[in-house]
């Protein structure tokens, strides 16, 4: 039952995820005027198709719910400008962020289970022991070290992502915490005393900041207007976009473990434990995934989008379209890499879920 709960869960983040990244490729090139022969949610045999006109856009669902595509007629899409042709290609990435925008408002503004910023006594061979951190302090706000004023702490959760995004970045910071006798002071994290990323070695373990998890917890829930939840959404997808970018470029200059990279039998796996949580764990779940298939879509290698936004980048500097021929043996290596991180996800998925 729970492979088929995971199974079910993932197919649902699959299609929509891909199906509305696939629809900001179609906006985009109906906005610029480029004729859209086919969307189709799914692949494989059709079973349903809807066509308003002879010349309108077929509308398709296919027969396995693996994603879905858009086919541009080429000529239409090749006449294009060139901001055009980047526009349209963007738009799928693009669409992928605003939906985890809209994902993260509705968690924001129904309201969120948090845990409070309370600290427990860091381990006295971390950052945090030595800056002066205690435990029964409680975060109250933060400040990088280019920053003016401090920002508000309210929760655990909107802590980890500061902390993740000030180690990813090496970059020190000034807590304002309130002390168990209530008294207000600032702890400054040095930027020469920030964890180094390595690929065996958990940073923000050894930036010792951890939360207070001992009962009574105090769990309380965090619940926004439209707007703010907006603002917040905003904000943590940029966060999440930033510090996720920061630990692939880590991967290939080796602050980061290979073993990070996850694959299908991953998302499964967490697709069906967040659904059986209930809705907002999965729609948390689902914006996370969409924020990874955005940067996922940009990565300049062929057969993605971001390996198109390099070739019009190509264009761009050197006045000259990348010929058919080149674009044919970049599209093979492009495969092949895309195969090596497919098999090197799986072994990793295998390695997690089967032999630990």
């Amino acid at each position: 039952m729970t492979v088929i709960w995971s199974l079910l869960a993932f197919l649902v983040a699959l299609g929509l995820l891909v199906s509305f990244h696939e629809y900001g490729h179609y906006s985009a090139a109906r906005i610029c005027g480029v004729k859209v022969l086919r969307f189709s949610v799914g692949f494989g045999k059709t079973i349903w198709t809807y066509q308003k006109t002879p010349d309108s856009t077929e509308w398709a669902l296919s027969s396995l719910p693996l994603g879905g595509y858009v086919k541009m007629d080429e000529d239409s899409f090749r006449s294009q400008k060139l901001w055009k042709r980047s526009f349209i290609v963007a738009a799928g990435p693009l669409a992928n962020f605003i939906l985890a925008i809209i994902f993260l408002t509705i968690l924001f503004a129904s309201g969120v289970p948090q845990i409070p910023s309370k600290l427990v006594e860091p381990d006295k061979a971390t950052v945090a022991y030595e800056a002066g951190v205690f435990g029964g302090d409680t975060v109250v706000g933060w400040k990088s070290e280019g920053d003016d004023s401090f920002r508000s702490i309210a929760s655990w959760n909107q802590l980890r992502w500061r902390l993740m995004d000030a180690v990813t970045s090496s970059e020190g910071f000034i807590l304002k915490v309130k002390t168990s006798q209530g008294i207000t002071q600032d702890v400054v994290f040095k930027t020469e005393k920030m964890p180094i990323l390595t690929p065996d070695t958990d940073p923000l373990a050894k930036l010792g900041i951890k939360p207070d998890v001992s009962e009574p917890i105090g769990i309380f829930e965090l619940k926004l207007d439209i707007f703010e939840a907006i603002g917040v959404a905003s904000e943590r997808v940029w966060d999440i976009s930033t510090i996720s970018v920061r630990m692939l470029v880590g991967i290939f200059t080796g602050e980061s473990s290979i073993k990070q990279i996850g694959g299908p039998l991953s998302i499964a796996d967490m697709a069906g434990k967040t659904a059986q949580v209930g809705w907002q764990s999965y729609l948390g779940f689902l914006a996370m995934i969409s924020i990874s298939l955005g940067i996922l879509n940009l990565i300049p290698l062929p057969m993605l989008d971001g390996g198109q936004l390099l070739y019009d980048a190509w264009e761009l500097l050197s006045g000259k379209r990348v010929s058919d021929g080149v674009q044919n043996v970049l599209q093979r290596v492009g495969m092949g890499s895309l195969l090596f991180l497919t098999i090197l996800a799986l072994f990793n998925d295998i390695s997690r879920l089967f032999l630990r």
